[in-house]
């Protein structure tokens, strides 16, 4: 397998296709072609203003309590999360074109909190992937735990296998057969049968597109790897038969559905009618990616599945230039979406971040050296059309003060920039662009969602050094002033804003900011911006080259002085309660097995955390470092048996050493973990008892986590310093 030379802006716009697709097609998820047409019309754009939420989340049986209810086009959703995730067995298991089942299993296991992420939790029987969840949990391994031997022929054959196929295909480039292979694995943690073979085409088509745009050529390659008796196989050489004979897509979609319906194929939503609805897009769609996505979403069924499918493969092979040939796609999107996992410092992430963690894989799939645009810069803005999630503020005090947009030049370190236009400033009108860093205050709703749920750690966090490139236009007619500020939830939820360093930017200066981020008093960054202004009215343009952050973070993470619910929200429950009516800020519970209460993200490296516990009731007890999820990290514990324990989890627990230390129920014990490159140390009461080396594999970064099994833990604060 080579590496095409467009690689990187070819998975971009395959990751776009995907998001776009889906939110375009998530609103009427489920509708038939009747429906939509008598609400909607044919569907042409993004739809989700128009539709009355609080409606439409009552019949998932979702009640918020209020009349009206407005859902940003930025969602959680499964087959963007799912599609992101599920990959990371690649890299979690050395990006090993020989990677396995079981362990794609174990990557299902660690990123999936139970009834909350990813997945519909439908029930065992009903929802294919909740019972492949359920086999991986009780020691079922892949392929078996998705098998239509154990699952039954329906359960095994529905749509999930598809759904979350795209990235596979992506770190195949102009591989299809190793990307059926990935698809083949990948899937059967889940399902059997027509739900793999249309996954298998897919993902040859799609990886096919790297280096073939002939789209028959592309549907002779899919179909190559699958038996040429199977259903999806022989809906395929119907479908392409009606094209011939049949210009009139809609009369075309009239035989799909009476020849390979849903009365046909049951199950909550079925392999073969919705793959029958991708081809049959692509086939009408004349290669537009408008009129294609047109198509698979006015027909309806499954249709943000369906939608993401087809906008992935349209965008890995026309390129950028066919999204952007429509109407304005990206614009409302600005490359946003969320993964929110047992991961929670991925969740809140763009299309940029994500197709180069593809495009690393694939380079280290290949042989390749992985890329790191600008020094590895968080946002680099190096794909065209790329903003990372920056937008301009649209308060009321600054609404229409700045406009974005990607360029070329003006970069120090790359080829592009991020323009910040600014318009009509003037002293008390400034103009402020910013990105996530942590959940939006637009989209707290989502957060209370029964099954897929908003989840996230923040990125940014106290003590970490914050650095930026900035230059102004040559041609700006005076000078202007520019800063650096984070936002932070406050009382009441509210954001208040801190400010960073400023510098004062004549026609054509450059300058680098270094700011190390100050406490925030227990709040979570909710973003971080630039901000212009100045003192008489100015109208021009300031380039953000490069903005970035690093370090250790130095925080006291507990309940803040003013309280409010964010502080909460900054933690990733997976656990059974995290209690809110006790004294102390952590109350935590787990019924059976192991719950963590985790946050951080994979960047922490070497750090020491450290928190007084209190076991009410356990079988252990303890805190962790470097949690990459459900199933890997380090924690220091205190055990039934009158030992202390330093574990390691990494598809089972290791104990790394054990020493008596006899303990009782309702003490308190003051824990501290100290990672290092391969050494960890650990104290209970400031007493050092393990002091080793792991050479075995070594997790090398991840967050914190309050661990409790089977039973009740209470702590007031956890802390997070640099080591030393």
């Amino acid at each position: 397998m080579s590496i095409p030379s467009d690689y990187e802006e070819r998975v971009y716009a395959g990751v776009l296709g995907k998001i776009i697709g889906v939110y375009l097609g998530r609103p009427f998820e489920g509708w038939t072609y009747e429906r939509i047409m008598a609400e909607l019309g044919e569907v042409y754009y993004y739809v989700n203003e128009k539709l009355d939420w609080g409606r439409r989340l009552a019949e998932f049986g979702i009640h918020l309590g209020r009349e009206k209810l407005d859902l940003p086009l930025i969602v959680t959703d499964d087959d963007i999360t799912g599609t992101f995730t599920f990959l990371r067995a690649l890299p979690d298991y050395g990006n090993s074109r020989d990677v396995t089942p079981a362990q794609v299993g174990n990557t299902w296991l660690n990123y999936l909190i139970e009834e909350r992420t990813i997945l519909w939790w439908g029930g065992l029987g009903n929802s294919t992937e909740h019972t492949a969840y359920l086999r991986l949990k009780n020691g079922v391994k892949p392929p078996r735990s998705g098998s239509i031997e154990m699952n039954s022929k329906v359960v095994a054959e529905q749509i999930g296998a598809q759904i979350f196929i795209d990235g596979w295909a992506m770190v195949a480039p102009g591989d299809p057969e190793l990307a059926a292979d990935l698809a083949r694995r990948a899937a059967s943690v889940s399902h059997d049968g027509e739900a793999i073979y249309g996954a298998q085409v897919l993902a040859a088509m799609e990886a096919q597109a790297f280096v073939e745009s002939d789209l028959d050529k592309l549907i002779d390659t899919g179909v190559s790897f699958i038996p040429q008796d199977s259903v999806i196989y022989r809906m395929i050489a119907d479908i392409r038969a009606w094209r011939a004979e049949e210009p009139d897509w809609r009369k075309a979609f009239g035989r799909l559905a009476a020849n390979y319906g849903y009365d046909k194929y049951g199950g909550n939503c079925h392999i073969v009618p919705n793959h029958g609805l991708i081809i049959l897009s692509l086939l009408y769609g004349d290669d537009d990616f408008q009129k294609t996505l047109m198509i698979v979403n006015t027909c309806g069924w499954d249709t943000d599945c369906n939608s993401g499918n087809v906008g992935c493969l349209m965008g890995l092979k026309n390129g950028l230039a066919g999204i952007d040939a429509g109407p304005d796609w990206r614009g409302p999107v600005a490359d946003r979406l969320y993964l929110p996992t047992a991961d929670g410092g991925r969740a809140i992430t763009d299309a940029v971040t994500e197709a180069y963690h593809i495009v690393n894989m694939g380079r280290a799939m290949a042989g390749e050296a992985p890329v790191a645009p600008k020094d590895g810069a968080r946002f680099h803005f190096e794909l065209p059309g790329a903003v990372q999630g920056f937008r301009p503020e649209d308060s009321v005090e600054v609404a229409g003060t700045a406009t974005v947009e990607n360029v070329e030049g003006h970069s120090q370190r790359g080829e592009r920039s991020l323009a910040l236009h600014y318009h009509h400033l003037a002293p008390g009108r400034v103009a402020r662009l910013a990105t996530d860093t942590f959940i939006p205050l637009d989209s707290i709703d989502l957060t209370k969602a029964r099954w897929r749920p908003l989840i996230a750690s923040p990125t940014l966090y106290p003590g970490q050094t914050v650095r930026a490139g900035v230059t102004a236009d040559s041609k700006n007619k005076g000078r202007i002033t520019c800063g650096l500020y984070i936002r932070a939830y406050g009382a009441d939820d509210e954001l208040f804003r801190v400010y960073g360093p400023e510098a004062v930017l004549e026609p054509g200066d450059g300058h680098e900011f270094e700011w190390s981020i100050e406490d925030t008093g227990g709040a979570p960054i909710s973003e971080i911006g630039v901000e212009l202004s100045s003192a008489r009215r100015a109208d021009g343009s300031v380039y953000l080259d490069y903005l970035t952050w690093d370090g250790t973070p130095d925080v006291v993470l507990t309940r803040p002085a003013y309280g409010g619910t964010m502080w909460r929200l900054a933690w990733i429950k997976g656990l059974d309660h995290f209690g809110k009516h006790w004294d102390e800020p952590y109350r935590i519970v787990q019924n059976g097995g192991t719950g963590l209460l985790i946050q951080g993200t994979r960047e922490w490296t070497d750090y020491r955390v450290r928190a007084a516990v209190i076991p009410h009731l356990a079988r252990a007890a303890g805190i962790g470092a470097r949690v990459q999820g459900m199933r890997r990290y380090y924690a220091l514990l205190l055990c039934e048996d009158g030992k202390a324990r330093l574990v390691k989890a990494l598809d089972g627990d290791t104990v790394l050493a054990e020493a008596y230390f006899p303990w009782e129920l309702e003490g308190t014990y003051t824990l501290s973990l100290q990672v290092v490159g391969a050494r960890l140390q650990g104290w209970i009461d400031d007493r050092l008892l393990f002091n080793v080396q792991d050479i075995d594999h070594p997790l090398t970064g991840g967050g914190v986590a309050l661990i409790c099994e089977k039973g009740c833990l209470s702590s007031d604060a956890v802390t997070v310093r640099p080591a030393g």
